[in-house]
């Protein structure tokens, strides 16, 4: 079965920046480096250029994720996990890290991966304000309404 794949024009505002690809087959998102030398302290976040801009096509979006090596190896997140890319913004896709670990500092060179990119179809909506809302198995459980930790 052959997937047909979505055309997004991409700038390089740096020339020695390789484009995002997927580093394996059926992967979801494709890795973004940095292109500058970064060193992040513990509890100090950071926000990173990656050299590219990007023109979505209507009724997508991009949502920039963590790396799960630099996040379980060395503490690092995202501030804003997911970091939204919307279809009209042309500006460069930046990065904001934050190094979690209490301890080390996080040493990060040019065209280092440092997130990757994930797009999506995403739909808009018009809202339907009404006095109530249908039943549902769920309802208003929230927060830990469905278990799923053992020591409580």
């Amino acid at each position: 079965m052959t997937q047909q794949r979505l055309l997004v024009d991409i700038v390089r505002l740096d020339p020695e920046v390789p484009l995002p690809a997927y580093a394996r087959p059926g992967d979801a998102g494709c890795d973004l480096v940095t292109t500058v030398d970064a060193e992040v302290r513990p509890g100090e976040r950071v926000l990173l250029p990656t050299g590219i801009s990007v023109a979505l096509p209507e009724g997508y979006a991009a949502f920039v994720h963590p790396r799960s090596g630099l996040a379980v190896k060395h503490g690092v997140g995202l501030v804003n996990a997911p970091g939204t890319i919307d279809a009209g913004y042309r500006g460069e896709v930046k990065v904001i890290l934050v190094n979690h670990d209490q301890h080390e500092t996080v040493r990060l060179k040019r065209l280092d991966r440092v997130a990757q990119l994930v797009v999506q179809r995403v739909e808009q909506v018009v809202w339907r304000e009404t006095e109530s809302l249908p039943e549902s198995e769920r309802g208003a459980g929230g927060h830990g309404s469905t278990g799923g930790f053992g020591g409580c």
